[in-house]
């Protein structure tokens, strides 16, 4: 099984992730079943109580109050990968604890519709066949995926330790501070965007060298043409965000 993954970005730059060991996804994943069996069994303890005093007060649990407890505690499972992995940037409390996150294939931030995707299939762990073909899976493909992550078109990766370098604030709503500075953009269009977008959402996690690389091949041109001069002690990055934030906000992009 591959440990190393290779992405061609849209920005003509090689990124390099490292593929989740697949001991490291099993432990993550005994962890979060771990925490969702005591949930469980929590649950069923309070449900009983409270059945029990409404019991005692004449009043005991309807079909219907038993049955809308057993679908929530069904689906309960499938809302806690779902929501934790598209909600919290791809991990759940076991992938966090094991330093393991899911991203799309190229590399960006998983989205939700993807979290859904690849957590559809998750039926197939409850079975020891389908528990099965997953690990095949993960062993007989370059990405270490297993079938929910081929119908998403996510991997998961281990987590790079955290450098001392800039990291940008991540604005995603409001307006930028920086948005009167960088004009009124004219001329810009939806790849420019897409690219520039690209950048800001990699850009924290990328090592310095390919940080300053991308800044130098994909801002400094793209500055240089529509004329946004640097702010100084103003990391670029920002001036970037800012751009972003007005073109997609502007053309209902975000």
């Amino acid at each position: 099984m591959a440990q190393e993954l290779l992405i061609l970005s849209p920005e003509k730059t090689v990124l390099s992730f490292n593929l989740a060991r697949i001991g490291s996804r099993i432990y993550a994943h005994l962890l979060d079943w771990l925490i969702i069996g005591v949930t469980v069994f929590i649950s069923l303890i309070l449900f009983v109580f409270i059945a029990g005093l409404a019991g005692a007060g004449g009043a005991a649990p309807t079909a219907i109050t038993l049955a809308v407890y057993i679908v929530v505690l069904s689906l309960g499972p499938f809302a806690y990968f779902i929501l934790l992995e598209g909600l919290w940037n791809g991990q759940t409390i076991g992938k966090k604890a094991l330093g393991i996150r899911v991203r799309m294939v190229d590399g960006t931030p998983i989205t939700f519709g993807a979290a859904i995707g690849r957590n559809f299939l998750r039926v197939g762990d409850f079975l020891p066949v389908g528990y099965f073909a997953g690990l095949m899976a993960m062993f007989t493909n370059s990405k270490s995926q297993r079938l929910g992550d081929m119908v998403a078109n996510t991997i998961v990766l281990h987590e790079k330790k955290a450098e001392p370098r800039f990291t940008p604030a991540p604005y995603v709503l409001g307006v930028h501070p920086f948005e009167n500075h960088v004009g009124e953009l004219r001329g810009m269009n939806t790849e420019q965007y897409t690219t520039l977008k690209r950048l800001c959402d990699r850009f924290p996690e990328l090592p310095a060298n390919i940080q300053n690389k991308l800044i130098q091949e994909v801002w400094i041109p793209f500055a240089t043409r529509f004329k946004i001069p640097p702010i100084e002690n103003v990391h670029p990055v920002y001036l970037a965000e800012a751009v972003v934030m007005k073109y997609g906000r502007s053309h209902g992009l975000l």
